[in-house]
């Protein structure tokens, strides 16, 4: 099996273009097709029918890769215009204009964002930019590729001038790899100063830091009105867009007078400006093809990679634990990361580790959680909450996780208190208890989670185990010694 990748600039796909991919891909065997995360489709193919596809893709004009992603697709949030959020400035006619300057293939990921929405992500792009207060100026964020670490491009950047920035960085950054491409002392200021020795651009000063809105994530289901009009969200539980669905998407779209349909960030598709008399019609194709629109919000709240079987199988055992549990997941959103450097995006990320134990199967999975410091999932200050996480234990400390922001919260939103009186000075702090850390793998007892799996209830001091060993490498618990920190920062790989 060959999966080939199909570039929609800007999540934006013509609705033509879409019933000409949908049909190319049916006569080609293809059953169904996915988004990936940076609002592109993928079409999984059998060998004795790629040429077929590839070959109808070329003559139809659609630049496509084959089981490669060295021109990723240009993401934007132009998906959330008028729907979501709108900004004095940034419409639609703008979008447009900028996608249509770009006469080369990016070979770095690039988005462009409106800075009021939290719908598609900040920075997950290696030239993020970001719409300022200014009209027609943006902040520029770099990440350099294979790296977490954000530099601020020191002015604006004016609308028409990021197609040409944006290939005069990558000339630079690919010229100079030993210095910019997985170099974690990667030096913004001196890409700064190559780039623009090389080509001037308009300098624009930054009259204000940029400042991101909380993160909440808008329900993006189902039908729902903006104006006069209504948008039509889809998601699919597996990912997968059956072909002869999109093919009666594509059609009714060009019968209603709808140019365009819009792919997002989180692997759905979004139709606007269905007219309220057309709704039956989209009744009918959701009835033929039988497509729910109405999953639960603590489901939609995920970001896993593209083509990526286990990842997904693990998110829907997560999603059940968390409406058996009936947790809130309100203003969070989970990554699960199996891959190194996939550049997903969460507050809260369930990422892959090494099997220390030598186990195989599903026993033998161990994870390690962390979460952004402030729990914004456009953060890119990360801290590990738990490591060596089996995979029966993994929903429980999700759901601690889960607790502690909204514990965080709480605090943050409680006044402080009035005094009536001067307090007297308070004695010399003792610190904090000791926490117990294994000499062998660094795992760490913390009174307040217990250890559940051991028949340890939150809240037993070590003092009152009996019998423990370490969840990890089985040490007892004489090889555990007291160790002075902070919960939450404790946690680090020997």
């Amino acid at each position: 099996m060959h999966t080939i990748r199909i570039n929609l600039p800007g999540g934006i796909v013509p609705a033509g273009d879409l019933l000409a991919i949908a049909e190319a891909a049916a006569a080609a065997g293809a059953e169904y097709l996915h988004i990936g995360h940076r609002q592109q489709l993928l079409v999984p193919v059998e060998a004795e029918r790629l040429d077929d596809l590839v070959q109808a893709l070329a003559a139809a004009g659609f630049a496509h890769e084959v089981d490669a992603e060295a021109y990723p697709n240009i993401s934007s949030s132009y998906v959330v215009e008028d729907v979501f959020h709108s900004m004095a400035w940034l419409r639609e006619g703008v979008y447009k204009d900028v996608l249509d300057l770009f006469d080369y293939r990016p070979r770095l990921k690039i988005n462009l964002v409106d800075k009021g929405q939290t719908f598609v992500p900040f920075f997950t792009g290696n030239l993020n930019f970001i719409a300022s207060d200014t009209p027609n100026y943006w902040y520029l964020y770099v990440r350099f590729p294979r790296h977490n670490a954000l530099y601020c491009w020191p002015s604006l950047v004016y609308s028409e001038d990021i197609p040409g920035l944006s290939s005069a960085v990558e000339r630079v950054v690919f010229a100079h790899r030993e210095q910019f491409y997985d170099q974690p002392a990667a030096d913004g200021a001196l890409l700064y100063g190559l780039v623009n020795a090389a080509q001037p651009f308009g300098l624009q000063a930054i009259a204000a830091p940029l400042a991101l809105p909380p993160f909440t994530l808008p329900y993006y289901e189902g039908f729902n009105r903006y104006g006069g009009k209504l948008w039509l969200g889809i998601y699919r539980r597996d990912e997968r867009f059956a072909l002869a669905f999109l093919r009666d998407v594509g059609r009714l779209c060009l019968q209603t007078r709808l140019g365009q349909l819009c792919t997002t960030s989180w692997k759905s598709l979004i139709v606007k400006g269905i007219d309220p008399a057309d709704r039956p019609r989209w009744d009918a194709v959701l009835r033929r093809h039988r497509v729910n629109v109405r999953h639960a919000a603590n489901e939609l709240n995920w970001q896993v990679e593209d083509d990526c079987p286990a990842g997904l199988a693990l998110k829907h055992e997560l999603v059940r634990y968390f409406n058996e549990e009936d947790l809130r997941t309100y203003q969070l959103c989970f990554a699960i990361k199996t891959r190194p450097k996939t550049g997903l995006f969460g507050s809260i990320v369930v990422r892959s580790q090494a099997d220390g134990l030598a186990q195989t199967g599903l026993h033998g999975e161990r994870y390690e959680l962390l979460h952004t410091r402030d729990f914004n999932p456009n953060s890119k200050d990360l801290v590990s909450f738990r490591q060596q996480v089996s995979r029966e234990n993994l929903p429980w400390y999700l759901a601690q996780l889960c607790d502690q922001f909204y514990a965080q919260q709480e605090a943050a939103s409680l006044p402080a208190p009035v005094l009536e009186e001067a307090p007297a000075p308070p004695a010399a702090p003792a610190g904090p208890p000791p926490l117990h850390q294994c000499r062998h793998c660094r795992t760490v007892y913390e009174a307040a989670l217990g250890e559940p799996a051991q028949g340890v209830a939150p809240g037993t001091p070590w003092a009152a185990l009996v019998g423990y060993r370490c969840p990890t490498c089985d040490a007892p618990a004489a090889d555990f010694a007291a160790v002075r920190a902070s919960p939450g920062e404790w946690l680090v790989a020997p």
